[in-house]
């Protein structure tokens, strides 16, 4: 039996089995519907109302919920990819960067105890998005729906003393772009998983600082709402990506994404600027927004450093689309090592050492 691989985040949740040069199995929204359920129905009782409780499991990039981070790889490993209880296989996780060493340790004890896996592996995203483009060292810059996330990578282990994580991702920008659309449509009344619908659909990064400067005067488009809502939506489809390389729009005092990147590995030994910026991998969903690669490049192209970041492309063989779960495939090639390899977190070594375990055997 394939060990199983997770890749839970704030927005989607990709698990498989461990089958590298394919997209994951499952890819499914992390948040929840919890049901009211009190034995009533609303017809014995017309003047109830019922409404469902919105859970978000994970928040930034970390499990804040555990009961509902239960449910829903119940619902995962037996309902979807088709383990039966009582006969568990191996499973391995991603983790983002700077996970809480207790969160690790909760992790592992939920899966020997509650879910009684037969072996168990953890192993850090930005690792994991290197190995699925045949690299062990890189930088990875990883912008996700909670967090962005930009770590060193030399020989397989992740620079933590030059890594940096930024508490920003794809819904500050949902949420800039909703504040940006009801400027130009004030009687704008829509949810935020609209808007985010709205945002995939038009998002875009201009060429260039100057570029955006001329989205002042750019074609406004129309957009048809399922209820008949006529909205105009002109630059905003440029500020959400903007943003990334000009966060005063969000109202931050920070560098941008490029600029991040470069003092960033200006921290790590001289040596090894070249190794790292020459095999920088983006990742996570936001840097599929269109035009958002060849902008990066372009800037990283102007930038100041003697190296200047060079992206690496996926090998031809990987799935399309391959930085929206990069690190899901790089957790696939992994687990085709560790476990046969026995390199992994067995029972038998939770049982006599407890759930610190994991700092032990996943690094």
């Amino acid at each position: 039996m394939e060990a199983l691989v997770v890749d839970a985040g704030s927005k989607l949740l990709k698990a498989g089995a461990a089958i590298p040069d394919q997209s994951p199995a499952m890819i499914i929204p992390s948040q929840m519907k919890r049901m009211v359920e009190d034995g009533s129905s609303s017809a014995d009782n017309p003047t109830t109302v019922f409404e469902d409780v919105i859970l978000d499991p994970i928040e930034r990039g970390l499990i804040r919920d555990w009961d509902a981070m239960e449910d829903l790889l119940r619902y995962v490993v037996y309902t979807g990819l088709g383990w039966e209880e009582g006969n568990e296989g191996n499973i391995l996780f991603t983790d983002p960067l700077c996970t809480p060493k207790a969160i690790r340790e909760q992790l592992v004890q939920l899966m020997f105890e509650t879910f009684n896996v037969s072996g168990f592996y953890a192993s850090e995203q930005a690792v994991l998005s290197l190995y699925a483009v045949g690299r062990i060292s890189g930088c990875t810059v990883d912008i996700g729906h909670g967090k962005i996330d930009i770590a060193p990578v030399l020989e397989g282990a992740v620079q933590h003393i030059a890594s940096k994580r930024f508490e920003l991702g794809g819904t500050d920008l949902t949420k800039l772009f909703s504040q940006e659309l009801g400027k130009s449509n004030p009687s704008l009344n829509l949810s935020m998983s609209d808007i985010e619908k709205l945002k995939e659909q038009y998002a875009n990064c201009a060429e260039d600082e100057i570029a955006y400067k001329k989205t002042q005067n750019c074609e406004i488009e129309q957009h048809t709402l399922p209820d008949g809502q006529v909205i105009n939506i002109g630059r905003e489809r440029y500020s959400v990506g903007e943003s990334l390389f000009q966060p005063s729009i969000l109202g931050l005092e920070e560098h941008g994404i490029v600029e991040q990147l470069v003092r960033i590995i200006s921290t790590v030994s001289s040596e090894n600027h070249r190794q790292l910026l020459e095999n920088t991998v983006l990742c996570g969903g936001t840097t599929s927004m269109t035009g958002f690669e060849s902008r990066f490049q372009k800037e990283a192209n102007l930038c100041s450093s003697a190296i200047r970041p060079t992206l690496v492309k996926p090998p031809e063989y990987m799935p399309e689309n391959l930085g929206m779960y990069s690190a899901w495939v790089g957790g696939a090639i992994l687990a085709k090592v560790v476990f046969p390899q026995n390199q992994h977190v067995t029972k038998a070594d939770y049982d006599e050492t407890g759930p610190s375990v994991v700092h032990r055997k996943c690094f």
